[in-house]
């Protein structure tokens, strides 16, 4: 003769609680409020009301109403943690790929930024290098490459060398140069801006190259200068080091030349033309 072993609390057999709680629409209301409280679901608190009218009209079953809610909290959270990736970029303005002027970029076909903005040189750890004369749209390009890395969910820093050179050399002088430096290192794209506009002195280039080398074919840099990599000698002043910098950022590089006519004095010459003209 065999006894029946009793049905533990939440295990099937169990009778604890009734599979469907009859419930007036505002106490449904007040419930799914409270519940999306605790389980973080501010879209779902904010939309259920309005989606379940729809799924009513529509006659949607449950199963197809649950559905739709939580695509709705899904595609909500991935809107926000796209929003937050790029504010923690901090760009210092907003800039996008589909702004640019490509007829400007002639060294820069439809096809290679289409490549560039899919983000599949930032899985493989590749650099990107861009060269050329102020006004070119160099920065534009590094923001808008950034901006649609940051986008898809990749952590992205965008800053300056000088900026960076800077923190790099008080985070030494308070003893926090390890932690900055892997802080760096862990980003998926460091976007570095102005690299030869000024002039390193040795310290400040030497911190520099530790934060290159600690994503040296791991984690992409991208980098805009104007300056050809042979005058960048100028910039770190040690020779060997100024060649261990453009050998590590060349390496399996994109490198785009953004050409020399600034776009800038095209737009000013062109304003006075026309007001030449009128």
């Amino acid at each position: 003769m065999s006894t029946a072993t009793p049905a533990r609390p939440g295990q099937p057999g169990t009778h604890s609680r009734p599979a469907v709680t009859a419930l007036t629409d505002p106490a449904a209301e007040a419930a799914i409020g409270a519940a999306c409280r605790v389980l973080h679901l501010p879209t779902v608190r904010a939309e259920a009301a309005r989606i379940a009218d729809a799924a009513a009209r529509e006659r949607l079953t449950h199963k197809a109403f649950l559905a739709e809610v939580l695509t709705a909290e899904c595609d909500d959270r991935d809107s926000r943690r796209r929003t937050r990736r790029v504010l923690e970029a901090k760009f210092p303005r907003p800039k996008r790929l589909e702004d640019l002027d490509l007829a400007t970029l002639p060294n820069l076909p439809p096809a290679t930024l289409a490549n560039l903005a899919g983000g599949a040189w930032i899985d493989a750890g590749d650099p990107v290098v861009l060269l050329g004369d102020s006004g070119t749209g160099k920065t534009h390009l590094l923001i808008g490459l950034g901006t649609a890395a940051a986008e898809a969910g990749r952590r992205v820093r965008y800053v300056t060398t000088a900026a960076l050179v800077n923190e790099l050399v008080e985070a030494a002088d308070d003893k926090q140069l390890a932690r900055t430096v892997g802080r760096y290192a862990r980003l998926d794209l460091l976007c570095l801006d102005e690299l030869g506009y000024v002039h390193l002195d040795p310290r400040g280039a030497e911190l520099l190259f530790q934060v290159i080398t600690a994503r040296e074919e791991r984690a992409s840099i991208a980098c805009a200068s104007n300056a050809p990599f042979s005058e960048w000698g100028a910039t770190f002043t040690d020779p060997r080091l100024a060649a261990a910098v453009v050998d590590r950022l060349t390496f399996r590089a994109h490198i785009i030349a953004t050409g020399t006519d600034s776009y800038r004095l095209r737009a000013t010459r062109q304003a006075r033309e026309g007001a030449a003209t009128t």
